[in-house]
Protein backbone atom coordinates (compact mmCIF):
# COMPACT_ATOMS: atom_id res chain seq x y z
CA UNK A 1 0.00 0.00 0.00
CA UNK A 2 1.35 3.43 -0.86
CA UNK A 3 2.16 6.02 1.77
CA UNK A 4 -0.69 8.17 0.42
CA UNK A 5 -3.20 5.30 0.77
CA UNK A 6 -2.01 4.63 4.30
CA UNK A 7 -2.41 8.31 5.20
CA UNK A 8 -5.93 8.39 3.76
CA UNK A 9 -6.91 5.24 5.66
CA UNK A 10 -5.40 6.54 8.90
CA UNK A 11 -7.38 9.78 8.61
CA UNK A 12 -10.59 7.86 7.90
CA UNK A 13 -9.89 5.44 10.77
CA UNK A 14 -9.33 8.28 13.23
CA UNK A 15 -12.47 10.11 12.07
CA UNK A 16 -14.56 6.93 12.37
CA UNK A 17 -13.03 5.94 15.71
CA UNK A 18 -12.05 2.56 14.28
CA UNK A 19 -8.81 0.65 14.05
CA UNK A 20 -9.45 -2.08 11.49
CA UNK A 21 -7.59 -5.34 11.94
CA UNK A 22 -6.38 -5.40 8.34
CA UNK A 23 -5.86 -2.28 6.27
CA UNK A 24 -7.56 -1.72 2.95
CA UNK A 25 -6.97 1.15 0.57
CA UNK A 26 -9.96 3.39 -0.19
CA UNK A 27 -10.15 4.97 -3.60
CA UNK A 28 -12.63 6.43 -6.04
CA UNK A 29 -13.95 3.97 -8.60
CA UNK A 30 -13.58 4.37 -12.35
CA UNK A 31 -15.64 2.95 -15.19
CA UNK A 32 -13.02 0.20 -15.53
CA UNK A 33 -14.01 -1.00 -12.03
CA UNK A 34 -17.63 -1.65 -13.08
CA UNK A 35 -17.23 -5.42 -13.70
CA UNK A 36 -15.70 -5.92 -10.23
CA UNK A 37 -18.40 -3.70 -8.68
CA UNK A 38 -21.08 -5.69 -10.47
CA UNK A 39 -19.61 -8.99 -9.27
CA UNK A 40 -19.46 -7.80 -5.64
CA UNK A 41 -23.00 -6.37 -5.66
CA UNK A 42 -24.43 -9.37 -7.51
CA UNK A 43 -22.77 -11.83 -5.10
CA UNK A 44 -24.54 -10.17 -2.18
CA UNK A 45 -28.01 -9.78 -3.67
CA UNK A 46 -28.89 -13.25 -2.39
CA UNK A 47 -28.81 -11.85 1.15
CA UNK A 48 -31.89 -9.85 0.21
CA UNK A 49 -30.52 -6.46 1.21
CA UNK A 50 -29.62 -5.05 -2.19
CA UNK A 51 -31.62 -4.05 -5.21
CA UNK A 52 -30.39 -5.47 -8.52
CA UNK A 53 -27.85 -3.26 -10.30
CA UNK A 54 -26.98 -3.93 -13.92
CA UNK A 55 -23.50 -3.70 -15.36
CA UNK A 56 -24.51 -0.82 -17.64
CA UNK A 57 -25.89 1.14 -14.68
CA UNK A 58 -22.78 0.50 -12.58
CA UNK A 59 -20.53 1.49 -15.47
CA UNK A 60 -22.36 4.80 -15.86
CA UNK A 61 -22.36 5.48 -12.11
CA UNK A 62 -18.94 4.06 -11.21
CA UNK A 63 -17.38 7.50 -10.53
CA UNK A 64 -19.88 7.94 -7.67
CA UNK A 65 -18.50 4.87 -5.85
CA UNK A 66 -15.75 4.52 -3.30
CA UNK A 67 -13.93 1.19 -3.19
CA UNK A 68 -11.96 -0.62 -0.53
CA UNK A 69 -9.22 -2.82 -1.96
CA UNK A 70 -6.91 -5.27 -0.30
CA UNK A 71 -4.08 -6.95 -2.20
CA UNK A 72 -5.54 -5.68 -5.48
CA UNK A 73 -8.95 -7.22 -4.78
CA UNK A 74 -12.21 -5.30 -4.29
CA UNK A 75 -13.52 -6.10 -0.80
CA UNK A 76 -16.08 -3.32 -0.22
CA UNK A 77 -17.90 -0.53 -2.02
CA UNK A 78 -20.47 2.21 -1.52
CA UNK A 79 -22.05 4.84 -3.75
CA UNK A 80 -22.87 8.47 -3.02
CA UNK A 81 -26.01 9.05 -5.08
CA UNK A 82 -27.34 12.60 -5.42
CA UNK A 83 -31.09 12.83 -4.80
CA UNK A 84 -31.50 16.60 -5.07
CA UNK A 85 -32.63 19.34 -2.71
CA UNK A 86 -29.51 18.99 -0.56
CA UNK A 87 -29.83 15.23 -0.04
CA UNK A 88 -27.45 12.48 -1.09
CA UNK A 89 -27.89 8.76 -0.48
CA UNK A 90 -25.52 5.99 0.55
CA UNK A 91 -26.32 3.18 -1.91
CA UNK A 92 -24.95 -0.28 -2.52
CA UNK A 93 -22.90 -0.43 0.68
CA UNK A 94 -21.37 -3.89 0.37
CA UNK A 95 -18.58 -5.53 2.34
CA UNK A 96 -17.37 -8.95 1.24
CA UNK A 97 -18.19 -11.63 3.81
CA UNK A 98 -14.51 -12.37 4.41
CA UNK A 99 -13.81 -8.70 5.21
CA UNK A 100 -16.75 -7.98 7.53
CA UNK A 101 -16.34 -6.77 11.11
CA UNK A 102 -13.17 -4.88 10.20
CA UNK A 103 -14.68 -1.40 10.04
CA UNK A 104 -14.66 -1.10 6.24
CA UNK A 105 -18.35 -0.20 6.01
CA UNK A 106 -17.88 2.50 8.63
CA UNK A 107 -14.86 3.85 6.75
CA UNK A 108 -16.78 4.00 3.49
CA UNK A 109 -19.78 5.76 5.06
CA UNK A 110 -17.48 8.24 6.82
CA UNK A 111 -15.65 8.98 3.57
CA UNK A 112 -18.98 9.40 1.72
CA UNK A 113 -20.15 11.78 4.44
CA UNK A 114 -16.98 13.83 3.91
CA UNK A 115 -17.55 13.83 0.14
CA UNK A 116 -21.20 14.85 0.59
CA UNK A 117 -20.14 17.73 2.85
CA UNK A 118 -17.60 18.94 0.29
CA UNK A 119 -20.24 18.68 -2.45
CA UNK A 120 -22.58 20.91 -0.41
CA UNK A 121 -25.20 18.40 0.68
CA UNK A 122 -27.09 19.10 3.91
CA UNK A 123 -28.31 15.53 4.50
CA UNK A 124 -27.09 12.01 3.92
CA UNK A 125 -29.66 9.22 3.84
CA UNK A 126 -29.84 5.49 3.29
CA UNK A 127 -32.60 2.97 2.87
CA UNK A 128 -31.70 -0.21 4.72
CA UNK A 129 -32.90 -3.47 6.22
CA UNK A 130 -30.34 -2.94 9.01
CA UNK A 131 -31.14 0.49 10.50
CA UNK A 132 -29.22 -0.29 13.69
CA UNK A 133 -25.97 -0.30 11.74
CA UNK A 134 -26.58 3.23 10.51
CA UNK A 135 -27.88 4.41 13.89
CA UNK A 136 -24.52 3.38 15.38
CA UNK A 137 -22.93 5.68 12.77
CA UNK A 138 -25.03 8.66 13.90
CA UNK A 139 -28.02 8.35 11.55
CA UNK A 140 -31.61 8.56 12.80
CA UNK A 141 -34.53 6.45 11.62
CA UNK A 142 -37.00 8.76 9.85
CA UNK A 143 -40.29 8.34 8.00
CA UNK A 144 -39.88 7.52 4.33
CA UNK A 145 -41.83 10.67 3.53
CA UNK A 146 -38.88 12.72 4.80
CA UNK A 147 -37.00 11.63 1.68
CA UNK A 148 -39.47 12.35 -1.14
CA UNK A 149 -36.60 12.56 -3.65
CA UNK A 150 -35.79 8.89 -3.07
CA UNK A 151 -39.43 7.85 -3.37
CA UNK A 152 -39.80 9.75 -6.64
CA UNK A 153 -36.46 8.58 -8.04
CA UNK A 154 -36.43 4.89 -7.13
CA UNK A 155 -39.35 3.67 -5.06
CA UNK A 156 -42.30 4.36 -7.37
CA UNK A 157 -40.83 2.16 -10.09
CA UNK A 158 -39.79 -0.66 -7.75
CA UNK A 159 -41.85 -3.87 -7.69
CA UNK A 160 -41.46 -3.91 -3.89
CA UNK A 161 -42.86 -0.39 -3.44
CA UNK A 162 -44.72 -0.15 -0.12
CA UNK A 163 -43.63 -3.66 0.88
CA UNK A 164 -39.82 -3.64 0.77
CA UNK A 165 -39.25 -3.64 4.52
CA UNK A 166 -36.49 -1.06 4.32
CA UNK A 167 -36.08 1.73 6.85
CA UNK A 168 -35.13 5.28 5.93
CA UNK A 169 -32.23 6.71 7.91
CA UNK A 170 -30.90 10.26 7.81
CA UNK A 171 -27.76 12.05 8.96
CA UNK A 172 -27.62 15.86 8.98
CA UNK A 173 -24.30 16.99 7.59
CA UNK A 174 -22.79 19.63 9.75
CA UNK A 175 -20.36 22.01 8.11
CA UNK A 176 -16.94 21.78 9.73
CA UNK A 177 -15.31 25.03 10.76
Amino acid sequence: MSARSTAVMTAVDERAGVAPRVRAALRAATRADAPALHALVHAHQAEGHLLPRGLDELTARAPRFLLAERDGRLVACAELAPLGQGTAEVRSLVVDRQARDEGLGRQLVTALERRARLDGYARLCAFTHEPGYFVRLGFSIVPHTWVPEKIATDCHGCPLFRSCGQHAVMLPIVARA
